[in-house]
């Protein structure tokens, strides 16, 4: 079996492509997304065509949305899900703020201090940035700059009560989840938690439990007992001496030779496994060293796997995209990669200008 194929067209990042922005974020569970641009690029990607443009107005119109979900960073979500996953997951990111919690002078009277203010300010349909709730809360008496504020916010996502409003700008603000995603599912604990590995598996398998974990931000124990729930959905299968899990029937898989993919810093192809190094080509086991700085460095893949960096300098009228490979490529995977490019370039309705190891190729 090959595991980099299996998960590429299970992504969707081959074969068939989904209609739009909230069809993806939908099929994946949830996407990361603490750098938004790059969150938008991977979205589009698994689209039929979907542009810089169109994912901002899904989020804009609130069909997908921008929270603190699962571990306790951004993802995109769509409405009908933000609920259910919040009640499972979002205790496990209030637990894992309590120690910075206890530095920043931030208990429980605070929070729910601060969520009353923040609701009052966001009450009849007012989308407000995080420097205007920040007034809010001083106005009314609470100390709330730097990472302090960002606690405070991100409690009140965890709790289902704020989430993305329509940007201003590139400015992202905030607004009631009882007014973006009303009426949403109501899922028991156990029953959220199967929905949950069932997505992830779906749409990132094959996976291990630790994977799972890691993923959802739940205990490996949790992920564990979701594995087993799933029944005759669920299936054990080796993979180079490596227990994976993968949602049975599964069809067999081959790529177009070569595939190349401009990937985004923290796509889902990487980010979504505890374990990398099935991500990475084994010719460049450097490919992620520099992965640490996910904000400037993006990844090149090839045929599934890493082998390489990429970044972008956007120009008025222009983009360029800088590549640095660390294995050779042939002829033909270098017109892969150009197209590639070009295909970024029309998802920032921008030409491309391409320069591969310091040489000019677009």
């Amino acid at each position: 079996m090959n595991l980099a194929a299996r998960r590429l067209r299970n992504q969707r990042l081959v074969g068939t492509r989904l209609l739009g922005p909230e069809a993806v974020v939908g099929w994946l569970g949830a996407v990361q997304a603490q750098d938004y641009p790059g969150a938008a690029w991977a979205v589009a990607q698994r689209t039929t065509g979907a542009t810089a443009a169109d994912v901002d107005a899904a989020l804009d119109a609130g069909t997908i949305l921008r929270t603190h979900v699962l571990r306790p960073t951004w993802h995109l979500v769509r409405p009908a899900d933000l609920r259910w996953m919040q009640a499972l997951t979002g205790p496990r990111v209030k637990r894992s703020l309590r120690s910075y919690d206890r530095k920043l002078e931030i208990d429980d009277r605070t929070v729910g201090r601060s969520q009353r203010l923040i609701a009052d300010a966001l009450a009849d349909g007012a989308h407000r940035t995080r420097a205007e709730l920040a007034e809010v809360l001083e106005g009314g008496g609470i100390v709330a700059r730097g990472p302090r504020l960002a606690h405070l916010v991100m409690h009140a996502e965890a709790d289902a009560l704020v989430c993305s409003g329509r940007r201003r700008g590139r400015t992202q603000t905030y607004a009631l989840v009882d007014e973006r995603a009303p009426g949403g599912p109501v899922l028991e604990p156990e029953e959220a938690l199967v929905e949950l590995v069932r997505r992830y598996l779906r749409s990132h398998g094959p996976a291990t439990p630790h994977d799972v974990a890691w993923w959802s931000g739940l205990t490996v124990t949790d992920a564990r007992r979701g594995l087993a729930a799933l029944g005759d959905e669920g299936e054990e299968v080796e993979i180079d001496g490596t227990a994976y899990w993968q949602v049975a029937p599964v069809a067999p898989v081959s790529l177009p030779d070569p595939t190349v993919h401009l990937l985004p810093n923290y796509d889902e192809h990487v980010v979504a496994y505890r374990d990398h190094g099935p991500s990475v080509d084994p010719a460049t086991p450097d490919a992620l060293a520099g992965w640490g700085n996910g904000s400037t460095t993006h990844q090149i893949v090839r045929n599934g796997l890493v082998v390489g960096g990429w970044r972008r300098t956007l120009h008025r009228d222009r983009v360029e995209v800088r590549v640095t490979l660390q294995t050779p490529f042939s002829a033909a995977e270098r017109a892969a990669l150009v197209e590639s490019a070009e295909a970024f370039g029309r998802f920032l309705g921008r030409p491309v200008g391409l320069d591969v190891d310091h040489r000019r190729v677009v």
